[in-house]
């Protein structure tokens, strides 16, 4: 049994650092360093890293990019809604940083099994940071329990101190796509 978790621990960091890898492109892109990998039966299928500032679209998030990628994908495949569906099933996601809560609900509803992430999200964390979007009844729902929200399993802290590092190295730096006047860069303690 502890040599299979060894081995699962081997994995993890492997896609994670494919993931880190996508966050390094972002960060030469002058964009929040986040990447992500998707893996379908140990095999990478798609890849993101965020893209806001490239695209001028808030909602390119490293995980838009890695589902709409793979959707194009399927679709061009000609895959029904259904097979989509199963797919996203037995699909996990590495990815950098927390997903924030829009990408956290987005991968809900699409039923992706599992996802594992290197550092917290505190501003807008969807995996328990700020709410739990990965469960299929989150406790601050007030209707009934009618969703199309399906959950998925979470695991965060996988290399986290290198996801951070990244997200530093942005700060510290600067945003020279922040509006003027420019926030002076700042270091402060993430995760």
């Amino acid at each position: 049994m502890e040599a299979c978790e060894t081995e699962e621990v081997r994995d993890a960091d492997a896609y994670m650092k494919l993931a880190l890898q996508q966050a390094k492109l972002a960060l030469n892109n002058v964009e929040m360093p986040v990447g992500c990998i998707i893996i379908e039966d140990g095999t990478v299928i798609a890849s993101g890293r965020n893209r806001t500032t490239e695209t001028r679209n808030a909602t390119r998030h490293a995980e838009m990019e890695a589902i709409d990628n793979l959707l194009d994908q399927w679709q061009k495949k000609g895959l029904s809604k259904a097979a989509i569906a199963k797919r996203f099933s037995n699909c996990t996601l590495y990815v950098t940083c927390e997903p924030c809560i829009m990408c956290a609900a987005a991968l809900s509803i699409l039923g992706i099994k599992e996802v594992f992430y290197g550092c917290a999200n505190d501003k807008s964390g969807g995996c328990g940071s700020i709410l739990a979007m990965h469960t299929s009844q989150p406790e601050w729902s007030t209707r009934d329990r009618v969703s199309n929200r399906k959950g998925f399993k979470c695991t965060g802290g996988i290399m986290a101190s290198e996801a951070i590092s990244l997200l530093r190295s942005f700060y510290e730096r600067g945003n020279p796509n922040a509006p003027k006047p420019h926030r002076t860069p700042m270091l402060f303690g993430l995760g």
